[in-house]
């Protein structure tokens, strides 16, 4: 519940100001508001708007930083993964993967059983198991059948990254920091060390200077490009991951299958989501400026091949696909030749008045942002993260409400639940969104366009074909309603939607 601040009504000064609002940013936030600093976030965009909401969804340890020998990243992974499960039921779910294993092809099983088990150490219990080729199929009908030995099942997990950092900031909130998205940031200097940001609000046009104890630079890609920021900045290597969206009445399936690329090698992946079923990624060189990126044909081509050759009885074509993403990584360069073998590891600078990180993973944010409090504590030693305490705060009343109070967080969901009427608890057709979840968003959570509201405090702009057109009358309904937009607003909204839809997210060869 977290209405959006004139930058007039801001403080003077705070012990932090954190300019990104991605996942690093938002576990910085969250964490040091919890050592009683004051905290304020700003995001030039929205929350989660670069690449935080266009990733793959897993809060996994990874398979593939444990082949390449990343055995502290795995190991840090698996056991973030662990927490968060544990910490945020309906938010972080468990997720079942089968890994189809044939006779004269990579990974074999033996090698497969082997990297499993050192998975299942780290996790501290036994969850991977042999399955054989009938089972298997039972699980998944339509997967390849031709020399199928079987299938290693494992656990991971899956998020709405999104809905994820959106819970930090307004957990963050809650507990007395303050967050404003759609404000752009500039640093200050006073000749020897950085000493505040200049704030300008695209909503409002007002301008605001702010001092600040420590500024935190977490703009993932943007990482250079932070304008007044001192050198510093690590050479990035940015890296373009898209996705491809089906239909689960074209597309079942009932777990998550992970195999390799039959033209290189590269771990791909299918599974459940948010009533949909997503697949990805790819692994390019991003050679464009990462604001808008957008999937290529050739990578529609290429997952398509991938597809083929692991579901070939579903003879699934770009016909079939409802929408498409794609997200740049911030990957420091390391000269690999693959892209893939960058290694994800975070990279923090520091200068006087500023601390800087970027790169690293969505499962492993808690520990970066404790690294990042860690150093600026060394300016300012209230920022010094306390002992090691739950993120989230999590109870769940009944199962039915699970996803809910998992998103939402305890107060908000309950709250919700005696605000809005009971007849917007519907869900909305096939998706695990309600009604109600959409006018609690645009009423408490920052809601400045309606992309904001469809493709990040929900996902209907993605997971229903046509960027969820037909839904368009009652959400501006809604938005009327909670936000005060008039029939000009909303014409212009859904038209600034639909162009981005089209432009970024729209299925090859879409027309309206």
């Amino acid at each position: 519940m977290v209405a959006r601040t004139e930058l007039s009504a801001l403080r003077d000064r705070y012990d932090l100001v954190i300019v990104g609002g991605g996942i690093t940013g938002a576990g910085i936030f969250r964490e040091a508001v919890r050592t009683q600093a004051s905290a304020l976030l700003v995001e030039a965009r929205d929350y989660a708007s670069g690449t935080s909401s266009w990733s793959s969804k897993l809060v996994h340890g990874g398979l593939r930083y444990l082949k390449n020998g990343q055995w502290r990243l795995t190991l840090e992974s698996v056991r973030e993964r662990q927490r968060l499960l544990g910490e945020a039921p309906g938010l972080v779910e468990p997720q079942t993967f089968l890994m189809p294993i044939y006779a004269g092809r990579k990974p074999g099983r033996w090698l497969m059983q082997f990297g499993l088990r050192i998975y299942d150490w780290m996790a501290g219990a036994r969850r991977s198991r042999w399955l054989d080729a009938q089972t298997t199929l039972e699980a998944e009908a339509d997967l390849a059948r031709r020399d199928l030995l079987g299938a290693m099942a494992y656990e991971d997990a899956r998020t709405d990254d999104a809905r994820l950092v959106l819970r930090l900031i307004l957990d963050g909130c809650a507990d007395g920091g303050v967050a404003l998205n759609y404000v752009k940031a500039s640093v200050r200097s006073d000749g020897q060390r950085v000493c505040g940001v200049r704030l300008s609000d695209a909503v409002s046009g007002s301008e605001r200077e702010i001092d600040a104890g420590v500024v935190i630079n977490a703009t993932g890609a943007w990482a250079g490009a932070l304008p007044g920021a001192p050198a510093g900045a690590p050479s990035l290597r940015p890296l373009r991951g898209s996705h491809l969206l089906f239909s689960p009445r074209r597309f079942g399936l009932r777990h998550a299958v992970s195999w390799l690329h039959p033209q290189d090698g590269r771990p791909v992946f299918a599974y459940p989501w948010e009533g949909a079923v997503l697949y990805g990624t790819t692994d390019l060189d991003h050679g464009e400026t990462p604001d808008e990126p957008r999937i290529t044909s050739q990578e529609v081509d290429y997952l398509l091949a991938g597809l083929a050759a692991q579901f070939p009885r579903l003879c699934l074509n770009a016909g079939d696909v409802i929408s498409t993403y794609a997200g740049v990584r911030p990957v420091v360069g390391g000269g690999k030749a693959d892209p893939s073998a960058e290694s994800r590891e975070s990279a923090l600078w520091q200068t006087p008045g500023l601390v800087g990180i970027t790169g690293g993973k969505l499962t492993t944010f808690r520990v970066t942002a404790r690294e990042v409090l860690r150093a600026a504590a060394r300016e300012l030693p209230r920022l010094l993260p306390q002992d090691e305490q739950p993120l989230f705060a999590s109870a769940t009343p009944v199962d039915s409400q699970r996803r809910l109070y998992g998103r939402l967080g305890i107060a908000a969901a309950g709250t919700l639940m005696q605000e809005v009427p009971g007849e917007e608890l519907s869900r909305i057709g096939d998706t695990p969104w309600t009604w109600a979840e959409l006018r609690w968003a645009a009423r408490h959570e920052q809601v400045v366009h309606l992309d904001d509201l469809l493709l990040r405090r929900s996902r209907l702009g993605l997971v229903v074909e046509n960027g969820a057109r037909a839904l368009l009358p009652r959400v501006l309904a809604i938005c009327r309603e909670e936000l005060g937009w008039d029939a000009a607003r909303c014409d212009a909204e859904q038209a600034r939607w639909l162009g981005r839809w089209q432009s970024q997210h729209a299925p090859p060869g879409w027309t309206a």
